[in-house]
C-alpha cells in the first residue's frame, strides 16, 4: 500500500544542517495521529503498556517497553488506547534519510547498518531485552554534546542492527515515486527550503519546476496530497515548531521568522497542521530536546 492521502505528513523539526533530533520527556497522554514524514524515526516507550502502535499495516498493542525503528515515509502513529499510566517516558530520534550517504553505507563495517535501513522501510520492532539493555544510553542521549552526541547515535544505530530477535512489522513498502526524493519535487523542496520566510508566489515555484501555473497545481496535489499553499505553510511550520522548542523567542517573533506576516494566520494554520496551538506545543515538548 502506498496511498498517504488519509495521513498527515509530519515537518520534523530538522533543518537541512542538522544531524539529529532527540525528544526526551514524560507524559501523561500519548497520542500520535497517523502520520509520515521522509526522516528516519528510533521511538522508545517506556510505561506503555497498552498503548496501540500503527506502522503501516500492521496494529499492536505494545508492552510496558517499546523500541521500533520507522523507515521513510513509512505511515505510523500511537494511540493511548488501554494504557492508564500517567508517566510514559518517550525518547524520540529523528534524522535525514540521506545523513549517511551511500558511499558511507557502502564500507564494509557499515554494512549491518546500511541492512537494517533497506529493512526499516517495513517497520523493525527490536526485542525487549535488547529495548532494556540500550535504554540507559537512550536516556543519556540528551544530555551529550557535539561529537559524542554523533557518535553515540551512530554507536546505537550498530547495536541496533546487530541485535538479535528483530521483526519486521509492516508487510508492505513504500514507493518512493510518490514523495519528495522525485526530482521535480525535490527541487520545489530546495527552493522552499531557501525561500520560505520571504514571499513565495505560486508562479516562482512553478517556474522552478519548468512547469506551467496549472500544470503544478496538480503535480503538488498528486505529490503531497496539499494544495500549493498549504504546502508551503506546511514547511514554515516545521521551522516554526523547531524555534518555539529550541528559541526563546514570543510566538509572535517565531510567526514572523518562520514567514508568517500575520499572527492570527500563523496561529489558525499552526493548530490545523500540529493539533494545538504555538504555546500547547511549547509545553508539550518542554523536556529535555537535542538538535545537532
Amino acid at each position: 500500500m502506498s496511498n498517504t492521502k488519509n495521513f498527515y505528513r509530519e515537518i520534523a523539526p530538522l533543518a537541512a544542517s542538522d544531524s539529529f533530533l532527540v525528544f526526551d520527556r514524560v507524559k501523561d497522554n500519548f497520542d500520535f495521529p497517523v502520520h509520515y514524514h521522509p526522516e528516519f524515526e528510533i521511538n522508545f516507550i517506556l510505561n506503555g503498556k497498552g498503548v496501540k502502535r500503527v506502522v503501516g499495516d500492521n496494529i499492536e498493542e505494545i508492552d510496558n517497553v517499546e523500541l521500533v525503528l520507522i523507515g521513510p515515509n513509512l505511515y505510523h502513529g500511537w494511540e493511548l488506547n488501554k494504557c492508564t499510566n500517567k508517566k510514559i517516558h518517550e525518547i524520540t530520534i529523528q534524522f535525514h534519510n540521506d545523513l549517511f550517504h551511500e558511499s558511507l553505507l557502502a564500507r564494509r563495517i557499515m554494512n549491518p547498518i546500511r541492512d537494517m535501513f533497506n529493512r526499516s522501510i517495513h517497520g523493525i520492532l527490536f526485542s525487549k531485552k535488547t529495548a532494556e539493555e540500550l535504554m540507559p544510553r537512550l536516556v543519556r542521549l540528551s544530555k551529550l554534546d557535539g561529537m559524542d552526541y554523533f557518535l553515540e547515535i551512530t554507536s546505537l544505530l550498530y547495536d541496533l542492527a546487530n541485535s538479535r530477535n528483530q521483526r519486521l512489522l509492516s508487510t508492505y513498502t513504500v514507493d518512493y515515486d510518490t514523495f519528495d526524493d522525485y526530482d521535480k519535487m525535490k527541487l520545489v523542496y530546495e527552493y522552499v527550503q531557501k525561500h520560505f520566510a520571504e514571499k513565495i508566489t505560486l508562479e516562482d515555484v512553478a517556474n522552478v519546476a519548468s512547469m506551467s501555473i496549472i500544470s503544478f497545481n496538480r503535480f503538488i496535489k498528486k505529490r503531497t496530497g496539499k494544495t500549493f499553499v498549504n504546502y508551503i505553510n506546511d514547511i514554515r511550520i516545521g521551522y516554526a515548531a523547531r524555534w518555539l522548542v529550541e528559541k526563546d523567542m514570543s510566538v509572535s517573533e517565531v510567526a514572523f521568522k518562520s514567514g508568517f506576516n500575520n499572527i492570527a494566520n500563523f496561529n489558525r494554520s499552526f493548530k490545523a497542521t500540529k493539533n494545538c496551538t504555538p504555546s500547547q506545543y511549547r509545553e508539550e515538548f518542554s523536556g529535555l530536546k537535542r538538535i545537532l
